[in-house]
């Protein structure tokens, strides 16, 4: 029984990354087994264990949903260890044991995994298990952007909500990964601080660009300190300010 054992971060619901499985399980694979690990802050004092595993389980379930779709045998697990490590574990557990590796990063400019040396870590830990590395550009791929929304009060402002609306009509193409009513949405409570908590964010998921919600800048003490302005800096992506004013809010 032949056993393909793939391990990816950001990239495992990729195009590229599904598309090499399929063709390995078209000419013989039996099996597939998705690790995706629980990424590692980068610093801070304070991590949401929570938030990040719920993202690596939303990676997670995208590629098996996907590989089930194309009718092939696949499972996976969000791991809390270190790639090598869970690499390392799952060979020595799994039955039958997998007798093919991939693994999937981002280029060499973007992924951390590579400036760490993981995917060597990965060949060290699996001894005479070939180990295949597949490079994925998100962004050459197209389709769905994900879109981070940060609001506090606001967040049921229609000023907000009729912007997600909008954002998410030029997104109904991808009706495979869209629910039911035009929205692939969820949500957390995250780190009290937004720009940390927007940050915290980008390193956990791929994020395409940011909406940021607040009242009028009177009224806001995320835009007296720069918010908007800070979040462009350290992410490098589009953020978009809606406003909320203090008549346009819903009441219950």
């Amino acid at each position: 029984m032949s056993h393909i054992l793939v391990i990816a971060n950001e990239t495992v619901a990729s195009t590229q990354l599904l598309d090499a499985v399929r063709g390995e399980a078209e000419a013989g694979v039996d099996l597939v087994t998705v690790l995706a690990p629980v990424n590692a802050p980068s610093g801070g004092y304070v991590v949401y264990e929570d938030t990040r595993r719920a993202a690596a389980g939303r990676r997670l379930d995208r590629t098996l949903n996907a590989l089930h779709e194309a009718g092939i045998s696949a499972h996976g697990l969000v791991v809390d260890t270190s790639p090598e490590d869970a690499v390392r574990d799952a060979l020595a557990t799994l039955e039958p044991p997998p007798d093919r590796i991939v693994v999937s990063t981002h280029p060499a400019q973007k992924s951390g995994w590579l400036r760490k040396n993981v995917v060597d870590k990965i060949r060290a830990a699996a001894g005479s298990t070939p180990v295949e590395h597949i490079v994925v550009d998100l962004e050459s791929e197209g389709g769905p952007k994900n879109v981070l929304v940060v609001a506090n009060e606001t967040v049921i402002g229609e000023p907000l909500l009729a912007r997600i609306r909008e954002r998410a009509k030029r997104l109904r193409r991808a009706l495979t990964i869209l629910r039911a009513d035009g929205i692939d949405a969820h949500g957390q409570v995250a780190h009290p601080d937004p720009f940390t908590a927007a940050t915290h964010a980008v390193e956990d998921e791929r994020i395409d660009e940011i909406i940021v919600s607040t009242f009028a800048p009177s009224k806001s003490p995320w835009l007296r300190r720069d918010l908007i302005q800070r979040l462009h800096k350290a992410t490098n992506l589009p953020v978009e300010h809606v406003v909320l004013q203090e008549e346009a809010a819903i009441t219950t």
